[in-house]
């Protein structure tokens, strides 16, 4: 599934789900990875984890929110890993409510990580990308992004828009051989999926909810966090390389194709 990856990787959210096991995935295909987020126990026992493997890891605290700690980051990875070949955009937040019950702070927060922290990610690497003329980023946003969910408005949105970022970024960098995709999760065997509908939460995702108009999942199944690393390698890879500004949906066919 690697395809060729050769190069330093750098994954943002790696303490979370995804994100660990992106990050696991990686170093499987013999990847140099620099873990970034802002849980420094869990950013540690995974980077304890992995460096059992003999493939160099390292773990970085950073706060995606921050530019000029992402700024630090990205240069501390450059100068203790190498040049940076793949960035992962996983970091993420989700706030849930009604749309005219959400406070500031909970709007402010969810698009300051998930959007705000794609932009100040992707453009701390693209700056050291463009001159050497190679590199690939994936954002992993959500299947919400382009289906209206209820109580989830501030998270699609921020989710849509770092999608879109995403892709107009893929157009500003295609002439300097980077490639910039997405992959858009749906229900996720992860910690976020249980805090959004608790111990219900799988079966909910998998037979729909009609009060809320959300239709189940076709594949009557969640996906596995493997499902979405296996995903964004195959983008970040030589095996997708004439594939940029593309949106892969990874849901089961929840969204029903949209």
């Amino acid at each position: 599934m690697t395809g060729g990856l050769s190069g330093v990787a750098v994954v943002t959210g790696a303490a979370g789900g995804i994100g660990a096991e992106i990050a696991r995935s990686l170093v499987a295909a013999e990847t140099p990875v620099a873990l970034l987020d802002r849980d420094v126990l869990a950013l540690w026992e995974l980077a304890a984890e992995l460096d059992s493997t003999g493939v160099r890891v390292i773990a970085v605290a950073t706060d995606v929110t921050d530019s000029g700690d992402v700024d630090s980051a990205v240069a501390k990875v450059e100068v203790e890993l190498g040049p940076i070949e793949y960035l992962v955009n996983a970091a993420g937040v989700l706030r849930s409510g009604q749309a005219a019950q959400l406070t500031d702070e909970e709007w402010d927060t969810t698009f300051a990580v998930n959007a705000g922290g794609v932009f100040h990610m992707s453009r701390a690497v693209a700056r050291v990308m463009v001159p050497r003329g190679s590199g690939s980023i994936v954002t992993v946003a959500s299947n919400a992004a382009a289906t209206p969910r209820m109580s989830m408005s501030a998270y699609a949105a921020s989710k849509a828009a770092s999608a879109m970022f995403t892709k107009c970024l893929g157009l500003e960098l295609a002439a300097h051989g980077i490639r910039c995709n997405v992959v858009a999760p749906g229900s996720t065997r992860t910690p976020m999926l249980t805090a959004l509908q608790g111990d219900a939460a799988e079966r909910a995702s998998i037979e729909g909810v009609p009060d809320a108009y959300r239709v189940g999942i076709p594949l009557r199944r969640i996906a596995e966090p493997s499902h979405i690393a296996d995903a964004v390698l195959f983008l970040l890879s030589e095996r997708a390389s004439h594939i940029t500004m593309h949106d892969l949906t990874v849901d089961g066919g929840a969204a029903l194709g949209a």
